[in-house]
């Protein structure tokens, strides 16, 4: 059975607001996320049909809040809670928030590839 922890993770990204700790186990891509600046990916996201996410994922928040914009409806999840997200939302965290999420890697590398291409000249600092 594949494993992995915030500490054996394959690949850590810094950037101006977020760490991100990832590997991939068996297609899903497992990501340890701490963030240090309160922000809102919709900038990122953008570039994406609808301005809106369109990967779905799956987590649980160890500290912080986090506030997943749908068209319709905001869900809060904070500390303590499990999630789900399906395809069509907009995440935005406070600072101090840590997650773990799982994510099906295929999906998730197409939605990493539009954030890229909207952040060109912001690159990872580390």
């Amino acid at each position: 059975m594949p494993t992995v922890s915030k500490h054996t993770a394959t690949t850590v990204n810094e950037f101006p607001a977020a760490t991100d700790r990832v590997s991939e186990l068996d297609g899903y891509t497992t990501s340890f996320v701490e963030i240090r600046e309160t922000h809102s990916l919709a900038p990122m996201l953008a570039s994406l049909p609808g301005g809106h996410c369109r990967c779905p994922h799956w987590g649980y928040v160890f500290r912080g809040r986090m506030t997943v914009h749908y068209d319709d409806h905001d869900e809060v999840i904070e500390e303590g809670g499990a999630f789900y997200m399906p395809p069509g939302h907009v995440p935005e965290a406070e600072a101090g928030t840590e997650l773990l999420m799982f994510s099906p890697t295929d999906e998730f590398r197409a939605t990493e590839e539009a954030i890229a291409n909207s952040m060109k000249g912001s690159e990872p600092v580390g």
